[in-house]
């Protein structure tokens, strides 16, 4: 609720301090004494576009400081949180006008955009002046009035909750299912692919083998005539080099015991032999592998053509890579696979909670048909006393698809003038008319509905007499709930008020006219409500009557 109102340097308001209490407070004073000055003021608070046409004095900064308690409204807290905005008990904005014309808000001092700061004040603050029409215009708002009549709180969290996850479900169908889609597209071709790969059947490193083969095979001969060469040098030929060697060890061998010297020279030619016996024993073996087999090199030849025809249609460069795609395609098959049976499984899924939502909404939506007939009832008692006495209230439910708020599309109808004819509220009712009817509305769900702080500015405009008494009544019960601040020129209304305030201009030593606000005492009030029943100077009788009034 609002603890606290600081105006300074706005417009004919040079400093003024408004601090209400938890229920009813009425405010009255002359006609230009600057209530709507006032108002205007706390519309900054509620996110309004400054005119710097107020600044009357360009020398000083305009300020507009409000407090509010927002210890049990969690909403709002959370709220500020999900800003990353400090909190706590007691919230403060402000508004601030530069001696330049600039702007600025803040929330617990904390700068925020206009559009943030009415976002989070309509948490804090309903002015029928800005919630009015627009507040018939939302079906949330109606629905919200039914179900809190109802009492339909738990029915009602059910069905959002199984709203939330039909939902959910249902968009993960859909995505499944464009993904299924697409993969189908595709489906056919991959699996030509992969057809194509197992057919291919290709091991490792087998392209790059063939290849090595085959220009072995092309050189076959050049291979053969220089391992034959190496055989003939080593072992076959006239002199072979391993026999000359053999033979020259064996002369080595002789002359050692009279010239040592030569021993080592002996051993390292023996090694060598060796080694030139074993190069000449895998020349042969070599030789012995040399394939001319023409078939043979038309094989390789085919599997060549074909590995390198796969890598290039797949822009691969290794028969490696060609088994990873072959074992990629043959997965992206498989999820395909997989995404079919998760479709599936998400439609049966996606059917059962559509069920289950859809027997809590017939079950929510005949609550509502069944209250709607009291409101209606209860509304057309409430308008003739406010002053509407050839007003008929109506309330037409119909179905429509499923949304967040149930299957119901509820509209609020009002023949204002015995006509028979029924159009919708926000369309059938004057301005003062539908204060009227808000407030009628919020009576009924007074108990029912957290409200944030209510201003109702010149509710009882057009009305007098027993109207004006009966909205007064209106006001009071519905403050035992909620705050309530009203800006009134009735003294029906303005006797109901838990504490009164007054409004009016005084001047200054400078002879400077400001606008003033002060809480008047029982004696003060008796004579405030006279002066608005008798004038200026009331008779005996209107301040007996005003205090009469005042005791009720």
């Amino acid at each position: 609720m609002l603890v606290k109102l600081i105006i300074r340097n706005y417009a004919i308001i040079d400093n003024l301090e408004f601090v209400p209490d938890a229920h009813l407070n009425t405010i009255t004073g002359e006609t230009g004494a600057g209530k709507s000055i006032i108002l205007g003021a706390f519309s900054l608070i509620l996110g309004e576009r400054a005119d710097t046409s107020v600044l009357i004095n360009k020398e000083e900064k305009c300020l507009v400081e409000a407090h509010f308690n927002v210890a049990d409204n969690p909403i709002f807290r959370n709220t500020l949180q999900g800003a990353d905005i400090d909190h706590d008990d007691v919230c403060i904005i402000r508004r601030e006008i530069s001696t330049s014309g600039k702007s600025r808000a803040f929330v617990n001092d904390t700068p925020v955009t206009l559009n943030t700061l009415n976002t989070l004040t309509t948490l804090l603050v309903d002015l029928h002046q800005q919630f009015g029409h627009l507040a018939f215009e939302d079906d949330h708002f109606k629905i919200d009035i039914l179900d809190a009549i109802a009492q339909n709180k738990t029915e009602k969290a059910t069905y959002a909750t199984l709203y939330d996850t039909h939902r959910k479900i249902a968009l993960q169908l859909a995505d499944c299912a464009n993904k299924q889609a697409q993969s189908q597209k595709e489906a056919d071709y991959k699996q030509f692919l992969l057809d194509e790969l197992l057919q291919a059947d290709f091991k490792d490193e087998e392209i790059e083998h063939a290849g090595q083969q085959l220009k072995q095979m092309s050189s076959a001969e050049k291979i053969t005539g220089v391992l034959q060469a190496g055989i003939q040098l080593l072992e076959e030929g006239d002199q072979p080099m391993t026999n000359e060697l053999k033979r020259l060890g064996q002369q080595l061998q002789g002359i050692i015991d009279v010239m040592p010297e030569v021993a080592p020279l002996q051993e390292r030619l023996t090694s060598t032999w060796a080694e030139l016996k074993d190069i000449a024993a895998e020349f042969e073996q070599l030789e012995k592998k040399v394939s001319i087999d023409q078939e043979a090199m038309t094989q390789l030849q085919e599997r060549l053509d074909l590995g390198y025809k796969m890598l290039k249609k797949h822009g691969l460069q290794t028969t490696q890579q060609l088994l990873t795609l072959k074992d990629e395609l043959a997965e992206e098959l498989k999820a395909t696979i997989n995404l079919s049976n998760m479709a599936e499984q998400l439609a049966k899924e996606e059917a059962r909670t559509l069920a289950l939502m859809m027997t809590e909404a017939e079950k929510l939506s005949k609550l509502r048909h069944n209250t709607a007939p009291q409101i209606v009832a209860r509304m057309n008692e409430l308008l003739p006393l406010v002053g509407m006495p050839n007003a008929k209230f109506d309330i037409k439910i119909k179905k429509q698809k499923p949304a967040i708020t149930g299957i119901d599309d509820v509209q609020f109808l009002l023949d204002a003038n015995k006509s028979s004819q029924f159009l919708p509220l926000e369309k059938a009712a004057s301005g003062g008319e539908m204060s009227r009817i808000m407030l009628c509305i919020k009576s009924l769900t007074a108990k029912a509905m957290h409200l944030p702080t209510l201003i109702f500015d010149e509710v009882d405009t057009g009305i007098s007499g027993e109207a004006a008494r009966q909205v007064g009544m209106l006001l009071r019960d519905l403050s035992k709930y909620h705050q309530v601040i009203c800006i009134t020129h009735q003294p029906q209304v303005a006797a109901r008020g838990s504490r009164h305030f007054y409004v009016y201009k005084d001047e200054n030593k400078d002879g400077r006219i400001n606008t003033r606000i002060r809480t008047l005492k029982t004696d003060e009030r008796i004579l405030a409500i006279a002066q608005m029943i008798g004038g200026e100077q009331p008779s005996e009788a209107a301040l007996q009557n005003a205090r009469e009034l005042v005791a009720i």
